[in-house]
């Protein structure tokens, strides 16, 4: 369908949907999928539309995840109608503080906290069954976007033989470290663009329709090891201690404190070695080439958590050579 007879039928949804034939919407964010969100004032109340178009995405998984983890206590948008068929969604408006600009030094500790609360109501409250399982196969494909996309596209390297040793060796050491979790529900991009500052002391979460049956420590990754902000790694492990002990203590798990830090440590990495791959095949293939921006911060995770530790030091010692002393922001022609 044209844009232009997409947004005649987006905006006439919206007003059959609230009764105001005079209301106009304006975008408020798009993410990284074809899916569009706008905004519209009306009666009094501002709301939300999620435009996914069909064919294109399906808003299907988004409802019924919303209302998995609304039963379980968390604070996603409410519904106020749907039309499947058609791609719209009308839901309550969180606002726009998300926690990416709000933490600061001084504000970190409480909504981490936060943050971390609803990461256990998940775990403990909401259900996995009938959720997709973040299994060997799915997480490998994910691994392997990163040579794909990141080496040889990004990078031009042509990989021989014995640089797939060290990537393997790696890839097979995350992946066992997967399996030995325990698995529960897992939001699956639990970081602080896709969380929000709302007013009753918990976190507005979004963008969940691909949440999944996974590790335990992963939605904790995500959020700690954040894409988009680093912190130093002594608060990360008081973070990550405090989540440890919570989640022991709720019978998720009894993993210590130093099994628990690996868990952790391989989680981030099976998403950032991931992630190096997907930004730039956003970049590449979607013409976004604004994620090539965050490529830094990614490549430093797993530079770093990936140094510590034996099995996957060689493909940090691969990556760094591929790397030299490009500039990864830059988009390679071609």
């Amino acid at each position: 369908m044209p844009a232009t007879d997409r947004a005649d039928q987006r905006l006439a949804w919206t007003r059959q949907a609230l009764s105001d034939p005079a209301l106009a919407l304006q975008v408020a964010s798009a993410d990284a999928s074809f899916r569009s969100y706008w905004r519209t004032s009306s009666g009094g109340s501002t709301w939300i539309v999620m435009d996914a178009p069909p064919g294109r995405e399906d808003v299907g998984p988004w409802l019924e995840i919303g209302a998995r983890l609304a039963r379980a206590g968390l604070h996603t948008p409410a519904v106020r109608a749907a039309d499947p068929a058609l791609g719209f969604v009308l839901m309550e408006d969180l606002g726009e503080r998300l926690y990416l600009p709000e933490l600061s030094e001084t504000r970190a500790d409480a909504l981490y906290a936060q943050a971390i609360d609803a990461i256990l109501a998940m775990q403990v409250h909401a259900s996995a069954d009938g959720l997709p399982a973040f299994d060997e196969p799915w997480m490998t494909m994910e691994l392997e976007l990163m040579p794909e996309w990141f080496l040889r596209r990004h990078l031009g390297l042509h990989l021989e033989c014995e640089d797939w040793d060290p990537l393997e060796s790696a890839f097979r050491a995350i992946l066992n470290a997967a399996h030995a979790q325990p698995q529960r529900f897992m939001h699956r991009d639990f970081h602080s663009r896709n969380l929000l500052v709302v007013a009753d002391n918990a976190p507005g979460v979004i963008d969940f329709q691909g949440a999944m049956r996974g590790p335990l420590a992963y939605d904790l990754a995500s959020l700690l090891r954040d894409c988009y902000i680093a912190w130093p790694e002594e608060r990360v492990a008081a973070w990550r201690e405090a989540y440890r002990r919570r989640a022991v203590a709720a019978g998720l798990t009894d993993a210590g404190e130093a099994r628990f830090a690996r868990w952790f440590d391989l989680a981030g990495l099976q998403r950032h070695v991931k992630v190096l791959g997907l930004f730039c095949r956003l970049a590449y293939r979607d013409g976004k080439p604004g994620y090539l921006a965050d490529l830094p911060l990614v490549w430093r995770y797993v530079r770093e958590v990936g140094s510590r530790h034996p099995d996957i030091r060689p493909m940090v010692r691969l990556l760094e050579r591929a790397i030299g002393d490009a500039d990864i922001t830059r988009p390679r022609p071609g």
